[in-house]
């Protein structure tokens, strides 16, 4: 077991502030924290902080997770009742980064080599991401044969992830004096089909690796109007799927034009945008890597609701799961919190796959 008080270094991580694009003091801190092993090299590109093992091991294994979170509800830093730590990141996921910071200070001859990746902008647009910005600048630094994410799991094999494609419905009308709207065509009435077809699709589940994805699809948002006594001419929706990992986002595409089918007249303007969109991951759980880490974690894998960096991983061939302590329920939330008995589980658990033989 760890000499570290994981809960008390977890709610120094939260004090330190890392919102998205505002990381480098929490950069500062995980440097610091690593500079003192040996055996570590220790390599800072931008705000992400990467220490590699190379001890010639057979297997590369690559531990990652990102050092931002979403703005604080409060003004209120960590608070600490018992063995619980209240605060913004607690969960997403500076419990995960404490584990992992401590791991790679103890961890001095694992019996895989490990890539301990600490990256910057992962709760913003992807094209932002500080991974994004590693994979397109070294590479080199994220080479492995597999990869865990310390997400918030609850100290749970969570594999793959969802897909998501965000997309806009737009529709087309002909203005006129709401005295007189049948002069017109009002194009807010005519999103009603449409939210219809949102709200009454029965949904999808498909198990992969004994873990079932259950696809999701939402309306996010709505606009249009010109004003209080016109006819609108022109008003969108917002739809949001996340599909399950047997489908690529063309797939996705081919899943919202056959939903709307026969609701949208190109005459008037209606068409169906996409303006996100990210493929997902499948299990990847027969990795030995993956599997001796749902053997270690004595509990079943379940899928990954959601998308996470994990597909970023898989995109490059890097097989991945999700793994971390924090209930994935409070991820930004308010009363976000953390325990410490899940931080020592994530713990144990890791560290019985880092001396495994690899």
């Amino acid at each position: 077991m760890s000499q570290t008080d994981l809960l008390a270094l977890t709610a120094e991580l939260v004090a330190t502030p890392s919102v998205s694009h505002h990381e480098q003091a929490m950069a500062d801190v995980v440097a610091d924290l690593l500079s003192g092993c040996p055996w570590l090299d220790v390599c800072r590109v931008g705000d992400n902080v990467v220490a590699r093992t190379d001890l010639g091991r057979p297997r590369r294994l690559v531990m990652a997770g990102h050092l931002d979170t979403v703005p604080p509800a409060t003004a209120d830093g960590p608070r600490v009742e018992g063995d619980v730590l209240f605060g913004v990141g607690a969960a997403d996921m500076k419990g995960g980064l404490a584990v992992m910071v401590d791991l790679a200070r103890t961890t001095e001859r694992p019996a895989v080599d490990v890539t301990w990746c600490f990256y910057a902008r992962e709760e913003v647009a992807r094209d932002e991401s500080g991974l994004a910005e590693l994979w397109r600048a070294r590479p080199d630094l994220l080479a492995g044969d597999a990869a865990v994410l310390g997400e918030p799991t609850s100290s749970l094999v969570e594999a793959g992830c969802q897909g998501t494609t965000r997309a806009v419905v737009h529709t087309g009308g002909v203005r006129a004096h709401t005295a007189r709207p049948y002069a017109g065509r009002n194009a807010i009435h005519r999103l009603v089909p449409v939210l219809d077809r949102v709200a009454g699709w029965q949904g999808r589940s498909i198990t992969l690796d004994d873990c079932e994805y259950v696809e999701q699809l939402q309306a996010v948002a709505v606009s249009g109007g010109v004003a209080g006594n016109v006819v609108p001419d022109a008003a969108s929706v917002t739809v949001n799927y996340r599909f399950a990992p047997d489908r690529d986002v063309l797939g996705a595409r081919h899943f919202l034009d056959a939903l709307f089918d026969g609701l949208l007249d190109p005459s008037l303007g209606d068409r169906c945008e996409i303006v996100d969109e990210a493929d997902g991951a499948p299990p990847a759980l027969d990795h030995p890597l993956l599997a001796a880490l749902v053997a270690g974690s004595g509990a079943p894998p379940r899928a990954k609701v959601g998308w996470t960096d994990v597909a970023s991983f898989w995109a490059h061939g890097v097989p991945a799961v999700n793994f971390g302590p924090g209930d994935p329920l409070l991820a930004h939330h308010p009363d976000e919190h953390v325990d410490r008995a899940d931080l020592e589980r994530a713990r144990a658990v890791l560290s019985a796959l880092l001396d495994a033989p690899g």
